[in-house]
């Protein structure tokens, strides 16, 4: 691939941050363009490093873009750990709360299909402390990364209206005292997965965690079409 397009679709790998993808595309230009400098680039949505999946990357003229693609519904698998919550909302933390999920996946499914089925709509929820959105212009991961070191807990979490337009359980396992739903939401901009995760949990009577988390579209745009770090190169 020689000319990149003003949007280029990419499938961020795992552990890598959003800004890690705009670091390895400007590499990457520069080697496969005889050492030309990388034309300005910028994405339209941060996913978190254990995150994977669709990023809409805006390429030179394409960056005017991503104010407005930034705006799109988008859908996410998520894999949802019930029987115990962490400090960052997802596997990154440490647990910070625990209660053994015995119940029968079959149980287990029957409760969640029915708070599922009631699960569409706007909802009022805080916002993980370690997600990327600022208060009083820093990022919350960093006032609470500081906050840990220190010993200190974060107070003024923030709240935000969460909209899902759809929602389907996919799978359930049970095993060692946890269960994991396998989940595709379907949600508007500005949405927190970690944020559902924990509230599906307090409406299962269990705390819960965001195991996994794939994104698979933003708008009309697909992660099948997009392209592999490696598919550049």
């Amino acid at each position: 691939m020689q000319d990149w397009p003003e949007l280029l679709l990419i499938d961020k790998p795992y552990k890598l941050s959003s800004f890690d993808i705009i670091r390895h595309l400007r590499r990457i230009y520069t080697t496969t363009h005889n050492g030309a400098k990388a034309p300005k680039l910028g994405h339209a949505g941060t996913l978190d490093p254990l995150a994977t999946g669709l990023m809409l990357i805006g390429v030179d003229q394409g960056t005017k873009k991503l104010g407005e693609l930034i705006k799109l519904d988008k859908e996410y698998i998520a894999e949802v750990r019930l029987g115990e919550t962490r400090s960052t909302g997802d596997l990154e933390g440490d647990i910070i709360d625990e209660y053994a999920v015995t119940k029968s996946a079959e149980v287990i499914r029957s409760q969640l299909a029915t708070i599922l089925h009631n699960f569409s709509g706007t909802h009022r929820l805080p916002v993980s402390a370690y997600s990327a959105i600022k208060v009083d212009g820093v990022p919350m991961y960093k006032q609470a990364r500081k906050a840990e070191l220190a010993g200190d807990t974060i107070l003024n979490i923030p709240m935000r209206d969460m909209t899902i337009h759809q929602v389907q359980l996919l799978d359930i396992t049970v095993g060692d005292d946890r269960a994991v739903a396998t989940i595709r939401f379907k949600v508007a901009s500005g949405t927190y997965i970690r944020s559902l995760a924990e509230e599906l949990g307090r409406r299962m009577g269990y705390p819960a965690t965001l195991q996994n988390l794939r994104r698979t579209k933003v708008g009309k745009y697909d992660l099948a079409d997009a392209y592999e770090l490696k598919d550049l190169q």
